[in-house]
């Protein structure tokens, strides 16, 4: 009896604490919404989508800093995509057990390092690179602090997320699928390439979404290497400013202007919805390719 009440109050415990989470996120949401009321009756939601960030003299408009998130998450996914399906294949169907075993808490390791470092790590060496010797090799000066440096430090950051996951859903494919295919004459790469990744594409689809809604919202290693200059349409060698780094950068500061912290809930709350509906979409493609192979 004494076990059977325990387990019910653990039971209950896990409940409220579910329970709390969702609404944590609910909270979060109204908050933000209700911070943010200010400043979409002033404006208008056209007038915050102008192109002008300019506090004292009543402008906010977040099209800089919106452009500036889309265009560093975009590099990062371009360069991490094809590298972290590669590695993913490699382990998972071509590496020695020893070594894929080997590589797994490293991963995993470097998906828990703080982004802070990554940021350190991005102005000690990412920078120098891009300023002494990518973009010289482009004929362009630069001080390094441009949307590639940032592009390639996100890239670098969501790399454990999609290499985690693809390799998990790769070797989830039966390995029935990869001997009928064999004993038809196809070749290894064959195999991989029309059976393995075939079957395992929703998932990766959804591994790829997750990674790209963690670099969509990153802060503090973009904001460090990136440079933080408004900017709509930079080139690959030119500074942004992202959104996370905008209320990273700003909140706390100048709150005597008028609107000011109504501005900076509202791009929280955008970024917010943004985030949390990539999160969904790459969970619901998860949960989808785990009910298929079930």
């Amino acid at each position: 009896m004494e076990s059977k009440k325990m387990d019910r109050l653990a039971v209950r415990f896990m409940q409220a604490m579910t329970i709390a989470c969702v609404l944590l996120l609910f909270f979060m949401v109204f908050i933000f919404a209700q911070r943010s009321m200010p400043i979409i009756s002033e404006k208008g939601i056209g007038g915050l989508f102008s192109g002008e960030w300019k506090p004292m003299a009543g402008k906010f408009g977040i099209t800089p800093f919106i452009a500036g998130t889309i265009w560093s998450t975009l590099t990062a996914m371009a360069i991490a995509v094809p590298l972290c399906l590669l590695a993913s294949i490699y382990l998972a169907e071509y590496a020695g057990r020893r070594l894929a075993e080997a590589t797994k808490p490293l991963i995993d390791l470097l998906a828990g390092i703080p982004s802070v470092v990554y940021g350190l790590c991005g102005v000690l060496v990412l920078v120098p690179l891009v300023r002494d010797f990518i973009a010289p090799a482009f004929g362009i000066d630069t001080s390094g602090y441009t949307l590639l440096t940032g592009g390639m430090v996100l890239a670098i950051m969501v790399s454990p997320i999609i290499i985690s996951i693809s390799r998990e859903l790769i070797d989830s494919v039966p390995d029935e699928m990869r001997e009928a295919s064999l004993a038809l004459g196809a070749t290894r790469w064959q195999t991989t390439k029309h059976v393995v990744l075939r079957s395992a594409a929703p998932g990766i689809v959804g591994a790829v979404i997750l990674g790209f809604s963690r670099a969509f919202g990153e802060t503090m290693a973009v904001m460090m290497v990136i440079g933080n200059v408004p900017n709509v349409f930079p080139s690959l060698f030119e500074p942004s400013y992202p959104l996370p780094a905008l209320i990273a950068n700003n909140y706390g500061e100048m709150m005597s202007i008028p609107l000011y912290d109504s501005a900076l809930f509202f791009a929280a709350l955008l970024l917010l919805g943004v985030v949390l509906a990539f999160s969904a979409l790459g969970r619901i493609a998860l949960i989808r390719i785990e009910g298929r192979a079930a």
